[in-house]
């Protein structure tokens, strides 16, 4: 909320006139008139004054609090990603930009946006990431000094990420030291406290989150054994990671095209093009298919968007690397590959 529009509210609050406010600090009637309507701005010799005869605090009077409301930061978010569809990355980011100008302390603000912001740079193919990646990485820096541990560990995960990419070891090392170790956890404490007070409903949802939780984090470390395991050249154990990552995820009914992504990582170290577009004959449909937590028993309780926009993007993507991309570069010789390409683009198309 801008000071204007603070000015006028608080003193339709507390029951006063604009005539009111202008006697007191010994203006004129028109001058209040013009901050609320924000023309013109109240003499820095008088803002102490009038915090104190709206009964407020200079940092609030001047909008130095965080004064956007978690729907408002939704809804915002929200239309960055239309505008990010419809008119393409750059305006969105500069819309996005003018709003943390606007808000410069609301770290609610700048988390969603930055992490948004950040998926769709993967998301849309973007040319000239490393112009908008210096910005975001000045906003995770901004982030990681947070005192709430959920905006700072997350942009200490981040800056972990950019500077592991950019072979810089020893500054990720430095940033992985200042994550906050804790063998006790929260969400499962509060679950336990929860089921005792017959709330079963809030723990409930924390225990299917746990789940989900854990069952990305198998998938990480799968994933990661699966690339230890290639760079090793131990296959037999590569293809065991990769048949586990699928097994998992169609046990614990995570979106179908996910599971393919393993085996698809080693047809490609193998560069076995017909292997890699069996997988892709199923993985590519899988990502049309609408997916929402809540339709699991696993995770009943649990809220969720439907995906299907996200994978929509995300097999775009996938278009563009089998196109242009180098990994996929040795399944383009392959003779099957532009009726595959065609047979695809016309169902997308249906």
């Amino acid at each position: 909320m801008k000071i204007n529009q603070f000015i006028r509210e608080k003193r339709k609050e507390l029951s006063l006139t604009q005539e009111q406010i202008a006697e007191y600090l010994g203006v004129s009637a028109p001058a209040v008139h013009k901050w609320e309507k924000g023309i013109t701005y109240p003499d820095i010799t008088l803002l102490p004054a009038l915090a104190r005869l709206l009964k407020t605090d200079l940092n609030t009077l001047m909008s130095f609090h965080d004064d956007l409301t978690d729907i408002e930061i939704e809804n915002f978010t929200g239309e960055v990603d239309r505008t990010v569809r419809e008119q393409g990355y750059d305006v969105a980011f500069q819309m996005a930009i003018e709003k943390l100008h606007e808000y410069p302390t609301c770290e609610k603000l700048l988390y969603c946006v930055t992490f948004y912001l950040e998926s769709a740079l993967f998301l849309y193919c973007v040319s000239e990431k490393e112009h908008y990646k210096q910005i975001l990485e000045g906003f995770y820096l901004r982030m990681a000094k947070s005192k709430t541990a959920e905006i700072r560990d997350s942009a200490l995960s981040m800056l972990i990420a950019y500077n592991r990419n950019r072979e810089d070891f020893s500054k990720a090392e430095e940033y992985i030291k200042a994550l906050p170790f804790s063998t006790i956890n929260r969400e499962e404490q509060l679950a336990v406290l929860y089921t005792q007070q017959e709330k079963y409903e809030k723990a409930k949802k924390m225990w299917e989150y746990r789940v989900l939780s854990g069952v990305k984090e198998i998938q990480t470390a799968l994933m990661n054994m699966l690339d230890i395991a290639i760079k090793e050249k131990r296959y037999d154990d590569a293809a065991f990671y990769a048949d586990k990552y699928e097994e998992i995820s169609k046990q614990f009914h995570i979106a179908k095209w996910i599971a393919y992504t393993a085996h698809l990582q080693l047809a490609v170290e193998h560069q076995d093009s017909q292997k890699c577009l069996s997988i892709l004959g199923k993985m590519l449909p899988a990502m049309k298919e609408k997916w929402k937590l809540e339709e699991s028993p696993l995770y009943q309780d649990m809220n969720s968007n439907d995906t299907t926009i996200f994978s929509s993007q995300l097999s775009k993507v996938m278009q563009n690397d089998l196109i242009n991309g180098k990994d996929f570069a040795f399944i383009r010789e392959n003779a099957e590959f532009d009726t595959f390409m065609a047979e695809w683009l016309t169902e997308k198309s249906e």
